[in-house]
């Protein structure tokens, strides 16, 4: 007994029946019985969109209108004879006679386009773009997909017979910036979780087993635990294989980070057969192999010990070579600073005066004189006297010599004596003695010439009349010499 199909379903006549009957009720004058259309073709919109993006356009580069004109014509480019823009416009080469005067080299019209975009189409940022520019960026991708081929079938270790490359790219193989740790180590570095590992929060998937807190980006911890259904023992997934670091240099994880800088450091470091040195005798093995923490943590372990003995060996003989050579500042004999002391001495103070009193005299004790905190008593640079005894013209100097330097050797009595020639020279004064030496004649001579100068001036003065008399005798007072 043979099924028959069921009919075929009659998508026109399949109504909604939540539309209402004035939306899906065609009027009159839509009604057309002839045609099966559908039931809401009367609610379509059935214009043609004109302004959709495989309908854009754009403007056409380069094209021309024709060929170019043998005349200059009235109203066309000066420079290059084109009728479609103006000399302002003009994007030719500016010429140093145009096409006006010319007549040569007139270019032909450009093609004048008015394009009208719609809304899509005037936001469509690759409109105009001409695909066949891409065209070059394939084909230097080709160009690296074959060289790569080819580098990796020449390889003996490649086991592909397309001569492809591995799966490093499909394991997310990236290459990381170059550091400073060594030129000869790899610097590609693999993702942080590889493909074949279950992620944490797959592993139980109960709703309640694992919590996520989005504003500290952290599991929870109370609540982040293997259900004890799914496996043996429970296994806490926010917190595994997690260890905080330490800043203290005595904690593990600081020992951890020396002996890795340890294995780079003496990794990098050439080994020669000849005459190895101390440094690479430790950063081998027996076997005269690099040490490398990974690989064998023993060894690496034992070589970085090797290495702290040797370090605090050297520095050892090196403080004992100084302290032979320099001594030792602990030795000397220094006195101590007095600390101070109970003291049961009887004090009396004067009532009157509260001056502290002699125990024997009865008498008021005097002050200690301060000490001043300079030496006292000491007399450098062969000097009698100390520096600031002598004082002159606002500078301090030595009673002994008169010399203001600080650090200058005394030179006694000839020192002062060439200080004060050069005083005195400095003021003038050998001048004056010499002119008084000179002229003692000459001042003799003039001396009875002063003298009737003088007796005739108070002549003078007595002979005057009275009323001017006192004006006289007190400009001839203030004339004559003191």
């Amino acid at each position: 007994m043979s099924r028959q199909p069921p009919p075929p379903k009659d998508t026109t006549n399949s109504r909604n029946e939540y539309i209402p009957q004035y939306i899906s009720a065609k009027p009159f004058y839509a009604e057309d019985l002839l045609q099966d259309t559908e039931y809401l073709s009367h609610q379509r919109s059935k214009a043609e969109q004109k302004d959709t993006l495989d309908k854009a356009k754009w403007y056409s580069r380069g094209r021309t209108t024709g060929p170019a004109a043998t005349k200059f014509r009235k109203g066309a480019c000066e420079n290059c004879g084109a009728m479609t823009h103006k000399t302002k416009e003009c994007l030719s080469r500016p010429r140093k006679q145009g096409a006006k005067w010319t007549g040569r080299d007139i270019q032909a019209d450009e093609l004048v386009e008015d394009v009208k975009l719609g809304w899509d189409a005037k936001r469509d940022r690759w409109n105009g773009y001409d695909v066949r520019e891409y065209d070059s960026v394939v084909k230097d991708y080709e160009d690296m997909d074959s060289l790569r081929k080819a580098a990796a079938s020449k390889s003996p270790a490649n086991d592909n017979p397309d001569g492809e490359a591995g799966n490093d790219t499909e394991d997310g193989l990236h290459y990381a910036e170059e550091t400073d740790m060594s030129r000869h180590q790899p610097t590609s570095t693999r993702q942080l979780r590889l493909r074949e590992d279950t992620a944490k929060y797959l592993l139980d998937l109960n709703l309640d087993s694992a919590k996520y807190d989005p504003k500290t980006r952290s599991m929870d911890t109370t609540a982040a635990t293997l259900n004890s259904s799914n496996a043996n023992t429970n296994t806490d997934l926010a917190s595994e294989g997690f260890i905080r670091p330490s800043h203290d240099p005595k904690s593990d994880a600081a020992a951890f980070e020396r002996a890795q800088r340890y294995a780079w450091e003496t990794s990098e470091k050439p080994v020669t057969a000849n005459a190895p040195t101390p440094a690479a005798q430790i950063a081998t093995t027996n076997t005269g192999s690099k040490v490398h923490l990974e690989a064998n943590p023993t060894a690496s372990a034992l070589s970085h010990k090797r290495a702290l003995e040797a370090l605090s060996s050297r520095k050892a003989e090196q403080k004992s070579y100084l302290l032979s050579k320099y001594g030792d500042t602990s030795t000397l004999t220094t006195k101590k600073p007095l600390t101070t002391t109970s003291n049961s001495a009887y004090i009396t103070y004067d009532p009157a005066t509260g001056r502290e009193l002699d125990q024997i005299t009865g008498k008021p004790r005097l002050r200690p004189v301060a000490r001043s905190k300079y030496p006292e008593d000491i007399y450098p640079g062969n000097h009698g006297s100390v520096f600031g005894s002598y004082w002159r013209d606002g500078q301090w100097g030595y009673q002994c010599c008169h010399s203001f330097v600080r650090n200058s050797y005394c030179t006694g009595e000839e020192g002062r004596r060439g200080f004060e020639e050069e005083e005195a020279q400095r003021l003038g004064r050998n001048l004056v003695v010499e002119k008084e030496e000179e002229g003692g004649d000459v001042a003799g001579n003039e001396k009875g010439e002063v003298a009737g100068a003088d007796s005739r001036k108070r002549k003078v003065i007595e002979d005057g009349d009275d009323e001017g008399g006192g004006e006289v005798q007190k400009r001839s007072r203030t004339e004559e010499p003191s």
